[in-house]
Formats: structure tokens, sequence, C-alpha cells
């Protein structure tokens, strides 16, 4: 868990574009200090669901969203989607890891497991496009925030395949910010970005399922 950051905020402005139905059922996936719960929790959603591995980001969000007066917030401590295994969702909403670089897997309590994420930066990206669809309700939606370094083409092209139309909603050049410019030298080894490079595109993606989507999968 860390200070939220540029690409949170992107993620919440996608979230106000979109606007959450009144009675909406919504899942922050790895809600870190819980955000972006929160504010859809402000909004008309019938109910928010908050999943994060780190037990210090589940106590964080409990006390946030006590301090805020958000008692209908429900915290829960798993991997990825592991605690709604059997749940769906109208609008499932993911700020994950994605700074590539490094291929050892972070320790279990080590602080960057909440940004590490493999040399392609896909280490959880591809899960997240896999079993999202299994948690989207007919007509859901999957918004995601991730950098271009990761593979945007990569990103539609997985969650096509898995049944969902996908669309970039919004592109922002943003500044390297502590983790990625103590990482720029090996970036640079792996062709990831160009000498000197200093910054990335971040882009945030809405995934949807559509009713004929949905139709389709059940058979």
């Amino acid at each position: 868990m860390y200070r939220p950051q540029g690409d949170t905020s992107m993620l919440a402005e996608a979230v106000a574009k979109i606007g959450v139905r009144p009675g909406s059922r919504v899942l922050d996936l790895g809600t870190g200090t819980g955000v972006i719960a929160m504010t859809v929790a402000r909004t008309a959603a019938a109910s928010v669901t908050a999943v994060d591995i780190s037990w210090r980001a589940v106590v964080a969000v409990r006390l946030n969203a006590l301090i805020h007066g958000l008692r209908d917030i429900r915290v829960l401590r798993g991997n990825l989607f592991a605690p709604v295994e059997g749940e769906l969702f109208d609008v499932i909403l993911v700020n994950p890891p994605y700074v590539p670089g490094k291929a050892a897997y972070p320790g279990r309590h080590r602080r960057n497991r909440a940004w590490d994420a493999g040399m392609d930066g896909r280490r959880l990206l591809d899960q997240i496009c896999a079993h999202a669809p299994e948690h989207l309700s007919p007509g859901g939606t999957l918004l995601f925030v991730q950098s271009a370094l990761c593979g945007v083409d990569a990103s539609l092209r997985y969650l096509r395949n898995s049944g969902l139309n996908p669309r970039v909603v919004h592109r922002r050049p943003e500044s390297f910010g502590p983790v990625m410019r103590a990482r720029a030298v090996l970036l640079e080894a792996h062709g990831l970005i160009s000498p000197g490079q200093r910054h990335e595109e971040l882009v945030v993606i809405r995934a949807d399922r559509t009713e004929a989507a949905a139709r389709l999968r059940a058979v």
C-alpha cells in the first residue's frame, strides 16, 4: 500500500464520467487506501466491496470509511477475485500493480507488492483480464488503469478474447514518480523506454459485458 498517485485520480475521473447507476453493485479490486471505494460509496451505489491482499490496506480502508461515515463498505482481504468467488458486480474498478522491470515476485510483507508486476508489467493484468468477465453482470463494466509500457493492445486483445467489448477511454502523459525514476536504468536496459525517457503514458481501459456476450458465455 502506498499514497495515491496520478493513476488513482485518472480512475476516479473515469468513474465519474461513466456514472454509477443507483442500485449498482461495485467491486474495487486492490483497493489500497480505499480512495476509489469511498468515492463510489458516496454515490447511489447499492453496495461497495473493497478487496486487497494486504492486511494494512484492509485496516486502513475500514478506518478511513469509519472516519468519513461510510459504514456500508464491505472490506475483504484476499488475492484478486478469490474473496468474491461466485459473486457478480455491475462495476469492477482496478488500479493494479503494473510497474515492469523485476522478475522476482515481491515478498509477502514487502511494500513493493503495490507496484511490482514482473518483467513485462502484466503479472496481474492478465489475470484481471481473464477473470473479470466471470464477475461482471450482463451489461456490467470493468474499468482499470495501466501504463502503456505494459502493452495496451495486449490488454484489449485479452479482454476481447474473454468476451468483453473493450476500448481506451482516457490517456494522459505522466512524469515518472519515485518508483519509476529508481527503475529507469533497468527499463532502458530492457528496451521498455528510450534512453533518457522519464515519462510514460497512462491509460484507462473500459470493457463492457454486453448482453450478447453474456449469452454466448452461458452456452
